[in-house]
């Protein structure tokens, strides 16, 4: 199920993109914390569900990121 993001990580990724900010996300993939630094390159929807795309070619759906640049979105 997906949860939708909220208007204020949506407007930090949004910043992130425009001034091409190096970014940190901590994110939840197959039952484990990741995390990975890059570029936010775009933000993406597929099959209803919303991604980001770093520039290093990671798409990682956006209501499973737990933190980004520090700002933690999910209680873990």
């Amino acid at each position: 199920m997906y949860n939708p993001i909220s208007c204020e990580f949506f407007d930090q990724l949004e910043v992130a993109i425009q001034r091409k900010i190096p970014s940190t996300v901590v994110y939840f993939e197959k039952n484990q914390m990741l995390a990975t630094k890059g570029l936010v390159i775009t933000l993406t929807v597929v099959d209803g569900k919303e991604y980001l795309l770093l520039d290093t070619n990671q798409e990682i759906r956006l209501d499973l990121v737990i933190s980004f640049n520090g700002k933690k979105y999910i209680e873990v």
